[in-house]
């Protein structure tokens, strides 16, 4: 492999521009991150604290190595998004526990008493889906009120999926582990009843089904909620319990204990790491902040490979799609990255590139900019239907794991082709700058602009310049709302939006949790238009 030679010029106005642009854009995102640590507001967090509780960040950093890593997934699911909180009232990411790479859950108790919403529902699910196809430990901080009652009609079918999933993970030999901190109704009483190991904290873990009230409702029977299902009797009569903790420290300390003890990770196989020879902050200054305006991918390739050393596949063909091998923190990985709209040659590129990944077993990053599939008569006649299914398939079809990170944007179907969310990539990141539609707003107004001209004129009617102007404004202002990045990571598009100078680190994260479960690669795919 040959270290990448940058061309980039830090003073030249385009960089000064881009760097003042996508700064300013990875200080909104600080700013959007610190609402994910607010939980339900002041009040209650005070609460909260004034009950001897430790707020869940805290049960997290104190469960955590020294000095470990803690990558969140989805920090931002339900922003701005009306009856939802930031965060949607689950914290859930990857870290070390006992030196053994882990994913923790915990329940925002301070949000409705860690009651799951509709975006909680579903970021629960996508929490779920990580520590399955990445057979990591699981532990969870449980303090919930099980559903949110007023929207149980968007939650409770779909939510049951959750606990069949995790005595799916026990038969697959993934271990679940619950720490219980407080009350844990229903839904919040089911997990720690499905989980491998359960934890109690004592005169705090209240589990139960129904509580006091429904006991009372349903049998008329008067009990309180320690006898009913305090952490003692769970200890000691019922069973659920297989440890008493005396308090959360020593809960914490109980949880790590059994970490300690199972299998260890698998280890995967990685060289010596190398940094690379530009500088990440550079980043800023090299990506367009206007995701209209092309940038070169090998740039970006540069700022977190190891070494910049690049060995890139089929250089002289396809050159709209970058590809080729390098390393990510001692990690082999194969790169895709757009340097421009996908031609019928770059799609057959990528598409063999895949397959030779495939044969050696070798996990794939995907670095999105796309704007889609050329399209013309021309282009038509090449072939691009046929080479674009040919990628298609192959991204589809692929068994190693596959990381996205969408570096600008990513419209209609190239999205597919570069695997995004729907093609089941290990794990999807977005950059501040990002942009996802079918296509962008100004073409999709237009779009349909043309369409109601035709239609105005097949049917011999007059074309109201006018409102069509007002109709093409507003339809252009719903889709660059609708394209915007918080709007996709609040509804779990992706699983967060990361400062791209962190690029590096992120993706070393994410490639060791995916070594965590053995793979393959694969040689059979769907049928070729060749």
């Amino acid at each position: 492999m040959h270290p990448i030679k940058s061309f980039a010029d830090s003073k030249s106005e385009t960089y000064q521009s881009n760097y003042a642009a996508n700064r300013a854009s990875v200080e909104r995102l600080k700013e959007e991150l610190k609402k994910s640590t607010l939980g339900g507001g002041e009040q209650y967090v005070k609460r909260h604290i004034a009950r001897g509780k430790l707020l869940p960040r805290e049960r997290i950093e104190l469960l955590l190595d020294e000095g470990s890593y803690f990558l969140e997934i989805a920090p931002l699911a339900g922003v701005n998004m009306e009856a939802e909180f930031v965060g949607a009232g689950v914290v859930g990411g990857v870290g070390l526990v006992s030196g053994r790479q882990c994913f923790i859950i915990a329940n925002e108790a301070t949000v409705k008493g860690g009651a799951v919403s509709e975006i909680g529902s579903r970021k629960n699910a996508r929490l779920a889906e990580v520590v399955a196809t990445n057979h990591l430990p699981s532990i969870s901080l449980v303090e919930s009120a099980g559903a949110d009652l007023p929207v149980q009609h968007k939650i409770f079918v779909p939510g049951g999926a959750g606990f069949k999933e995790i005595t799916r993970r026990s038969k697959a030999r993934i271990p679940s582990i619950s720490v219980v901190f407080g009350n844990s109704t229903a839904g919040g009483a089911y997990l720690p009843g499905m989980s491998d190991y359960v934890v109690m904290v004592k005169k705090q873990a209240q589990v139960f089904l129904g509580g006091p009230p429904l006991v009372k409702m349903a049998t008329g029977e008067i009990v309180d909620e320690e006898s009913l299902g305090g952490a003692e009797m769970h200890s000691k009569i019922s069973g659920l319990s297989d440890y008493l903790a005396e308090d959360e420290l020593d809960s914490l300390r109980i949880a790590r204990q059994i970490v300690a003890h199972l299998q260890p990770s698998i280890t995967p196989n990685r060289e010596q790491s190398e940094e690379p020879l530009y500088p990440a902050d550079e980043l800023l200054g090299i990506v367009s902040a206007d995701v209209r305006v092309p940038f070169d991918v090998k740039e970006v390739i540069a700022r977190i490979v190891d070494g910049s050393r690049f060995e890139e596949f089929k250089p002289l063909y396809g050159s709209t799609l970058i590809t080729g091998w390098a390393r990510i923190h001692g990690f082999l990985v194969g790169i895709l990255g757009n340097n421009g709209v996908l031609l019928s040659e770059s799609a057959a590129k990528g598409a063999q590139f895949i397959q030779l990944c495939n044969q050696q077993h070798i996990p794939l990053i995907f670095l999105q900019n796309i704007t889609g599939f050329m399209v013309g008569r021309n282009y038509e006649e090449q072939g691009i239907i046929r080479n674009g299914a040919k990628l298609i398939n192959a991204v589809s079809n692929s068994t190693v794991p596959a990381i996205t990170v969408m570096v600008g944007s990513s419209y209609g179907a190239g999205n597919y082709a570069m695997c995004g969310r729907a093609y089941d990539p290990r794990f999807v990141f977005t950059w501040p700058n990002h942009r996802i539609a079918v296509m962008g707003g100004q073409q999709l107004a237009g779009v349909m602009d043309i369409i109601k001209r035709e239609a105005a004129s097949r049917a011999k009617v007059e074309f109201d310049e006018a409102k069509a102007a007002i109709a093409k404004q507003m339809l252009e202002a719903q889709i660059e709302k609708e394209s915007d990045p918080y709007f996709a990571t609040a509804r779990l598009w992706d699983d967060g939006i990361i400062d791209p100078r962190d690029t590096r680190t992120v993706l070393a994260i994410a490639l060791m949790a995916a070594y965590q479960k053995p793979f393959a690669g694969t040689m059979e795919w769907g049928v070729f238009r060749h």
